[in-house]
């Protein structure tokens, strides 16, 4: 099972990441826990430089923009290979 973490404060940039990792998700019908992860301190951990931030298995895909569908798709798969 994937575990995909979307990091940010709950800002709406943070709201529509999260958005588009739930239906990435669904679409493919995947096994995946989405968890929002709005403590600083955790956030920090993972040393991005600003939110949202996407990490797919503790690896981070992307931070500091909203990644496309498609983005989180290829994402998304290339973590089940």
């Amino acid at each position: 099972m994937l575990t995909i973490k979307v990091l940010g404060p709950g800002c709406a940039n943070c709201k529509r990441l999260e958005q588009i990792a739930n239906k990435v998700v669904s679409d493919l019908a995947v096994e995946a826990q989405v968890i929002k992860v709005t403590d600083y301190n955790d956030i920090m951990s993972y040393d991005i430089l600003s939110t949202p931030g996407l990490v797919i298995n503790d690896k981070v895909v992307s931070y500091g923009r909203i990644p496309s569908p498609a983005e989180v798709t290829s994402w998304v798969t290339s973590a089940l290979a």
